[in-house]
């Protein structure tokens, strides 16, 4: 399913950081609702053909989270960070660590923000900040933009059946 709200992903050359810049045709404290409640969360998070178990998922300020998504073979991929401040329905700050990488310390600090629309629409901006200009690049090479396109989309169709 195409969606006609757009993900952008703007990432600047030689910058550790990046922004993802989505809206959706929601109101913001369903959309952020969408991202702290775990049984919503599990159904919209990252590809469609991957399945997503949370194994922690404390949506508050100093809360842990971790997940795991499978892909169709049994293959498992891990994730996990800790929410520095959630304060509803504006913000969620904290960090993302993919555990798949070939040694730990690629911690990406990010920022999302909820912004209500006229209408009773939402924009969500996300600022991640990678550790390295490196880590930034590897990460949109392994493709980490369909994955949360799909997601976006996903969310879409979660969101229009909530109202």
């Amino acid at each position: 399913m195409s969606s006609k709200n757009k993900t952008t992903i703007t990432a600047e050359p030689g910058r550790q950081e990046l922004f993802i810049t989505r809206e959706f045709d929601a109101p913001r404290e369903l959309v952020f609702r969408a991202h702290t409640d775990p049984d919503i969360y599990v159904r919209w998070l990252g590809p469609r053909d991957l399945s997503t178990t949370l194994e922690t998922f404390e949506p508050v300020s100093g809360g842990q989270w971790r997940f795991i998504q499978k892909d169709k073979d049994g293959n498992e991929f891990g994730f996990h960070g800790v929410n520095h401040d959630v304060t509803a329905p504006e913000r969620i700050i904290g960090t993302f660590e993919f555990e798949g990488l070939p040694e730990s310390g690629h911690v990406i600090l990010e920022t999302t923000k909820f912004e209500a629309l006229p209408g009773g629409r939402t924009r969500v901006t996300t600022q991640s900040v990678y550790q390295s200009v490196q880590d930034r690049d590897g990460m949109i090479a392994a493709g980490m933009e369909s994955g949360v396109v799909d997601g976006f989309e996903r969310l879409d169709e979660i969101l229009a059946n909530m109202e």
